[in-house]
């Protein structure tokens, strides 16, 4: 055989699995297997299942085997997990250069429910009798430095989220945020795009990309449509003319959309964003000015407080970052907190906000005005690879039971 005769071609390699030790001379496959040029091998170990080439994918978009698995039979994969690496180092780059003076590792495990905008996973601590949270964002410790006197801070770690898995979500994620004391949304509107686009251009030595079939300009400003202007060309309804939840509700009830009658205001407009704005955000934009009723920690635009200095950024229709002018007044704060008591159910609303007295504590010994940022990694990740899941490049990602 070809193997007794110790030669091998590139092909061969590719498709032969050896576990092995040689004495003598060894090369390495494209697949980066070994294979050797010896007359004397020893057993190290038994492989029993196989991998199909191509593994099954449902209607979801979920895989029949966890990513770690289909390392060695996917070529490009090494390439996916460095260009992810890559991304986050970049940006890491990008802020201390440009931006921020201080990074920062927050507590992973929360003594309180806080940061109540989405379902958290709880424990307990035996020895104290406590019950712990995972920490579903940094936001409020960063901001705890910020009333420190850290003028300019971030962090990159580790979030989770009890929700379910999707095309753009995973329970356990990686996140980016900072914290950027006098600048407002606008300034953090401009901070984004050079940063993604410095990003784009370091990983893949241009700032175009094609994402899907999509060509991509991210040396080009993001659009930048203002939520009310945004519903109304997808629906025709105008946000100026129902000032109220009930007219609202009437208004947009028959939009087909599940709109339910207790549903607050703000929550029929992201109801309608998500389902009409949103999908055609295909190039990179900027959808700004939210709702305050779902935006408990964003400041109000002067001259009209039902609506806040927030923006979300999204590129091929999902959503990729999220940012705000920071609320730095704890009356307002407090009453928005008792507001959101009074008008959402805890149970089953995700922007229910409960009311964090430690951090009401640390506002009132004075926060600057500030500009936040937030950004998934991990989509960005999807973007400079071009994978339409976000379980494609997280090597643990989550797996619905058989």
């Amino acid at each position: 055989s070809k193997e007794a005769d110790g030669e091998l071609t590139e092909d061969q390699l590719s498709k032969k699995k050896m576990i092995s030790k040689a004495k003598n001379l060894i090369r390495e496959s494209e697949a980066a297997r070994a294979a050797v040029n010896t007359k004397e091998e020893a057993f190290l170990g038994m492989e029993i299942d196989y991998l199909t080439e191509d593994p099954d994918e449902d209607e979801d978009g979920e895989y029949d085997h966890e990513a770690y698995a289909g390392m060695e039979e996917e070529d490009e994969f090494d390439n996916i997990i460095a260009v992810n690496l890559k991304g986050v180092a970049v940006c890491m780059k990008y802020e201390i250069a440009q931006l921020i003076q201080q990074g920062s590792h927050g507590s992973i495990v929360n003594i309180a429910s806080v940061n109540g905008f989405r379902p958290q996973f709880n424990s307990i601590a035996y020895t104290a009798s406590k019950d712990l949270f995972l920490r579903i964002s940094f936001e409020l410790y960063l901001k705890r430095l910020i009333v420190g006197g850290i003028e300019k801070v971030y962090e990159i770690g580790r979030d989770f989220r009890n929700e379910g898995v999707d095309r753009t979500h995973n329970p356990e994620f990686t996140q980016l945020e900072f914290y950027w004391a006098y600048a407002d949304y606008f300034d953090v509107m401009d901070f984004t795009e050079k940063m993604i686009a410095y990003t784009v251009e370091q990983v893949h030595g241009t700032k175009k990309i094609t994402y899907q079939g999509v060509e991509m300009d991210f040396g080009k400003p993001w659009q930048r449509i203002e939520i009310k202007t945004g519903i109304k060309d997808a629906t025709g309804i105008d946000l100026d003319e129902f000032k109220d939840q009930k007219s609202l509700f009437e208004a947009a009830k028959g939009l087909g959309i599940g709109i339910d009658a207790k549903m607050s205001r703000g929550k029929i407009i992201d109801l309608m964003m998500s389902e009409f704005v949103e999908p055609k955000c295909i190039q990179p934009t900027f959808v700004y000015n939210y709702p305050r009723d779902i935006s408990p920690l964003a400041k109000s635009i002067p001259g009209n407080e039902d609506t806040v200095e927030r923006f979300e950024g999204f590129i091929a229709g999902f959503e990729l970052c999220n940012a705000f002018s920071e609320l730095n007044d704890p009356i307002d704060q407090e009453k928005r907190f008792v507001d959101m008591g009074r008008t959402f159910d805890p149970e089953l609303d995700e922007e229910f906000h409960p009311i964090d007295e430690d951090y009401l504590k640390a506002m009132r010994y004075g926060m600057p005005p500030n500009g936040g940022f937030g950004m998934g990694v991990d989509r960005l990740a999807m973007i400079l690879t071009d994978k339409p899941n976000i379980r494609e490049v997280i090597l643990f990602p989550h797996l619905r039971k058989e």
